[in-house]
């Protein structure tokens, strides 16, 4: 039976998919031991670019997951910074559809996983567990997904090669103003020079979670 505590949004349901493949014909006893895993805490993932490192702790053993992330193309990520760039901010499951439809999928692929564990099997328990956990986290801020396929790099890649409309910037962090310059108005026509502006201009400001 599927856990809808993993993958939930489009986004983290890929990561998802690495572990329910679709092919998958059988039951895998392995999963709940990867999601339960997951759920006590017993993952901790660290990023190195496009690379993954999960380290499990199983009963008394510990093993470490590496996988390494394939880059994202450039013509995804330049459609992905369109659509960003719009009034879309939000990596939402419709965005992600939107993507898909315009034949851009962003799902990742993975260039290779290794396990340290003397399992001899293709997929172990800690390769499924470190799965579940990227979709956990993906699920709660879906640009993670981006980030481990190198999205800024590939963005910019692909903007080397077909020139974006700007867009221009709704906000200015305010430790990038010069108040001196900003609160003062311009020199012209019946203005004296070095007016303040009056408490109607102010600088606005993005709070962040």
């Amino acid at each position: 039976m599927a856990d809808h505590d993993h993958g939930y949004t489009k986004w983290g349901k890929d990561w998802v998919r690495f572990a329910e493949s679709l092919r998958q014909t059988r039951p895998d006893p392995r999963l709940p031991s990867a999601r339960r895993a997951v759920r006590d805490g017993k993952v901790r993932i660290t990023f190195d670019q496009r690379t993954v490192r999960a380290v499990v702790h199983r009963g008394r053993g510990t093993s470490v997951v590496t996988i390494e992330v394939a880059p994202m193309s450039p013509g995804t990520a330049a459609e992905i910074s369109r659509r960003l760039g719009g009034g879309r901010p939000l990596l939402t499951d419709d965005l992600y559809r939107a993507i898909v439809d315009a034949g851009r999928p962003p799902a990742p692929t993975l260039d290779r996983v290794h396990c340290s564990c003397p399992t001899a099997t293709p997929r172990c328990v800690h390769e499924l567990a470190a799965y579940y956990d990227m979709a956990r986290r993906i699920d709660d801020d879906p640009r993670v997904a981006l980030d481990v396929q190198g999205f800024s790099h590939a963005s910019s890649a692909g903007r080397g090669q077909e020139p974006a409309e700007a867009v221009p910037q709704r906000w200015i962090a305010l430790d990038r103003l010069d108040p001196g310059a900003y609160f003062t108005a311009a020199e012209g026509p019946g203005r004296p020079e070095g007016e303040r502006c009056g408490p109607a201009r102010r600088a606005r400001v993005r709070t962040t979670r």
